[in-house]
């Protein structure tokens, strides 16, 4: 008989990056690959966020600014920022520009909590829970809920298609 996972003893690997002094975090089987901040294509008529394109191996790959899609102001120091790509969407590729990618990390189920829904105004919506590691608290991305159905498409819009 298959011994059954006990889901509270779990772990998940995640990403941890900071925002400002804030630390977030994203499933790791969201994440192909992290680089260093590279020269980005700027797009005429896209949302404010979304930053450009830049070209990864031959691959044209949206790039939206974390800090903007919050709403944080602009840190100017670019010598630790990264690009994160991720998957928003099965099959579609997205950079998240953010200050500095610190470390991967394995939580247990139990050191993750639901996001409060106590808070006027917050949007709690991409937001899977938050990390409990020592004194340290992390905001875990849902990288599916990080951009709304207009926004997906808006970003899809930016995106050389090849054509027969």
């Amino acid at each position: 008989m298959p011994k059954e996972r006990d889901v509270n003893t779990e772990e998940r690997q995640f990403v941890v990056f900071s925002l400002q002094s804030e630390e977030f975090a994203i499933d790791i089987m969201k994440v192909r690959e992290i680089i260093k901040l590279i020269s980005i294509t700027k797009l005429p008529q896209t949302p404010e966020f979304v930053e450009g394109i830049v070209n990864v191996r031959g691959e044209i790959i949206p790039v939206i600014s974390l800090r903007k899609r919050f709403g944080l102001a602009d840190n100017g120091d670019d010598s630790l920022t990264r690009i994160v790509i991720v998957e928003l969407t099965e099959g579609s590729l997205t950079g998240l520009i953010v200050d500095e990618v610190s470390e991967v990390l394995r939580l247990s189920a139990t050191a993750i909590e639901p996001p409060s829904q106590g808070i006027d105004g917050l949007r709690t919506e991409f937001i899977e829970g938050i990390g409990k590691v020592d004194n340290r608290l992390l905001v875990i991305l849902r990288m599916e809920k990080l951009l709304n159905t207009s926004e997906k498409l808006a970003l899809e819009a930016v995106i050389p298609r090849e054509t027969d």
